[in-house]
């Protein structure tokens, strides 16, 4: 790698936890953090922190250049639930961010970019099971319109005028470290923390609705691994399918109550079931498996195991 790396977006859920692996990889000094606005404090003393909109193409342009930028993660978004109540500023968020970032790229400012998609590309008339790389689709929320008009501006860039950008279509992430970003696979982030600080969570979907889901540990590597990747492996430039686990609801209380005999659901389907109900179940990642050697770690069992022994110990230490 010939210069620093910039992560857009640092603060959220995955730009957090992206950054720090980033970081054990390439050095502190070589990573840079970027948001519209502080986030965690000790996070942001962990390593170079600047203040950036994303969709403020002097300022990154400046970032660029006084630390000798070559790679840049563009993790900025508004997420599903959120953007249905901005759709105008989520389209704008979204789109612009990601348009600036491909100009910079086109313009040999940077060397390659990381743009993460989403199963939300998907629509009603999707496949469900095993949902194929390439099929229908016809997204019904802001965010998943602007993830599958990001798909194609990436791989027009590509096409047109060779940059090396690289995009997963995300799952629902789980993680204990930072809280739910206003997304619908949310409640199973949630869940944890209520079933340990309450015994009992309101669930916003219905015991049924079944979704595709993977712990962070896991996403983080498929992040970091497609942008190892050699250039020529990569045969897709749309974004990749990317799965690990499906569960539903019902499932990961169960696998709950394994450790939490008394934890008690209550399902009150809101807003977020229709959109749910639009997504697939079962996702078929074979490209990336093919193309680049993914592979997951931690299924339903592994993972709650995870989250709870962290949860209580990130309680404990509070």
């Amino acid at each position: 790698m010939r210069g620093t790396i910039l992560i857009l977006g640092a603060c959220g859920q995955i730009g957090t936890e992206l950054t720090q692996s980033l970081r054990k990889i390439h050095g502190e000094e070589n990573v840079i953090a970027s948001d519209i606005r502080y986030g965690n404090e000790a996070f942001v003393k962990e390593g170079p922190f600047e203040i950036i909109d994303a969709t403020d193409r002097a300022k990154i342009l400046e970032i660029i250049q006084k630390y000798n930028v070559s790679q840049i993660y563009l993790m900025a978004a508004m997420l599903s639930a959120t953007a249905e109540k901005y759709p105008q500023k989520a389209w704008e968020l979204n789109m612009n961010s990601l348009l600036i970032t491909l100009e910079l790229a086109k313009e040999k400012y940077i060397d390659t970019i990381y743009w993460p998609s989403s199963i939300a590309v998907f629509g009603p008339s999707s496949p469900k099971i095993n949902t194929p790389q390439d099929t229908i689709m016809n997204p019904t929320t802001v965010y998943g319109m602007s993830k599958l008009a990001g798909e194609h501006w990436c791989n027009y860039y590509h096409n047109k005028y060779g940059v090396d950008v690289r995009s997963l279509r995300y799952p629902g992430i789980i993680s204990w470290k930072t809280k739910p970003g206003g997304g619908t696979t949310d409640y199973a982030v949630d869940i944890y923390f209520k079933a340990i600080e309450e015994s009992k969570y309101e669930c916003f979907l219905s015991e049924k609705t079944m979704l595709p889901m993977m712990y962070m540990n896991d996403a983080i590597k498929a992040t970091i691994d497609i942008m190892e990747a050699n250039p020529n492996d990569i045969k897709i430039r749309t974004s990749y399918n990317l799965a690990a686990i499906s569960f539903t609801p019902e499932e990961i209380a169960n696998e709950i109550r394994k450790h939490i005999p008394n934890f008690e659901v209550n399902y009150k389907p809101d807003f977020r079931q229709e959109i749910a109900n639009s997504w697939p179940q079962i996702i078929d990642d074979s490209k990336s498996r093919e193309d680049w050697n993914w592979s997951h770690n931690h299924d339903l069992v592994s993972m709650t195991e995870d989250m709870l022994k962290n949860i209580q110990s990130k309680m404990i230490s509070l």
